[in-house]
């Protein structure tokens, strides 16, 4: 999927299309690639993974609460580590769509100090905004969704925690 050189001065790298499906099958971002289920499972077993580490820590810290009051405060812990990976996993991708809808392509040919800026042919950004449009804009959304499921569950968990307080 290269452009040559000839047609696309851009380190083979920083082409978008290239920046795209090195993204998609990096370990941490490809699990926003996954099927519906798959997705879910996934993030219910890191939700595990984390309310068990953090479990001791908390009961570590707070001893004169009621067992409620300790998962909620634990679930609130593992929520809030959830919205920074999701942050991170939004940024990544917002970043990815950017440069592949985008008209030009800012690049570095061999340091910080020497950036250009390439026009990408009809072609090639046709088939990257294509890419960006149908591919990449439904894992976006499918982060949205999730980020705003957690903030809906963190309300939902302060107000359990004033309750049975």
């Amino acid at each position: 999927m290269c452009i040559s050189k000839k047609t696309c001065p851009v380190p083979f790298d920083q082409q978008p299309l290239n920046e795209y499906f090195s993204l998609k099958t990096s370990w941490f971002f490809s699990w926003s690639t996954l099927n519906n289920y798959e997705y879910v499972k996934k993030i219910v077993s890191i939700f595990c993974f984390l309310f068990t580490l953090f479990m001791p820590f908390v009961l570590s810290i707070i001893s004169n609460y009621s067992f409620p009051q300790i998962l909620i405060l634990d679930t609130f812990i593992v929520n809030i580590v959830l919205i920074l990976i999701f942050i991170r996993l939004y940024l990544g991708w917002s970043y990815i769509i950017k440069r592949l809808v985008s008209a030009t392509i800012f690049y570095e040919e061999s340091g910080w100090y020497d950036g250009q800026i390439w026009i990408k042919s009809t072609e090639s950004l046709t088939k990257d905004r294509l890419i960006g449009l149908y591919e990449v804009t439904p894992f976006i959304k499918r982060i949205q969704s999730s980020l705003i499921i957690l903030l809906l569950s963190i309300i939902l968990e302060n107000l359990l925690y004033y309750l049975i307080k």
